[in-house]
């Protein structure tokens, strides 16, 4: 009898060595397939990818394509200017930012800031009082500016460098 009390201690110690070594390896072979499959969702497939038919092609093509992020470059100091007006003279201040696309196009505007300041100062000082009293008329002033200074740099840069003149700042008293 107690041989048989010996005998089954023996083996309940060597069945949970057995079960230690069975979970172990368990969890083991899982972390590896999770790490293999993980690699391979990262590294992607050599697949190529899945050839559309035209209506989805012209849509992707029908989208305008970004190709640097979004830069803006301040003028250093504000457009101060006098307006003749119906009644008085008014005094316009009027603060500008440049959005242009990429840091080459970042450098080149500013590179050319006082040929851009020239550009904009001549735009508004040319502005009829009015029209600055409405909101189209600022819209319609900023895109003049955007042509001007536009056409301004293209001979030099040979592009157009600048994509949308900001008024951050418009007072006219």
């Amino acid at each position: 009898m107690a041989e048989q009390e010996l005998e089954l201690e023996d083996t309940a110690a060597g069945g949970k060595k057995k079960n230690k070594l069975v979970l172990f390896g368990g969890i083991g072979l899982v972390v590896i397939l999770l790490a293999a499959g993980g690699a391979w969702f990262f590294m992607g497939s050599d697949e190529p990818a899945p050839v559309t038919d035209g209506a989805e092609a012209t849509q992707a093509d029908a989208a305008p394509v970004v190709s640097a992020q979004a830069n803006y470059v301040g003028m250093p100091r504000p457009f101060l200017f006098n307006l003749p007006g119906v009644d008085r003279a008014r005094l316009v201040e009027i603060k500008v930012q440049l959005m242009v696309r990429g840091d080459d196009d970042s450098i080149l505007t500013q590179k050319h800031i006082p040929l851009i300041e020239d550009a904009l100062l001549t735009t508004f000082s040319g502005a009829d009082v009015q029209k600055l009293s409405t909101q189209a008329g600022k819209d319609e002033l900023r895109q003049l500016a955007l042509l001007n200074v536009q056409n301004t740099l293209q001979p030099i840069t040979g592009k157009n460098v600048v994509e949308k003149v900001l008024f951050t700042g418009f007072v006219m008293q």
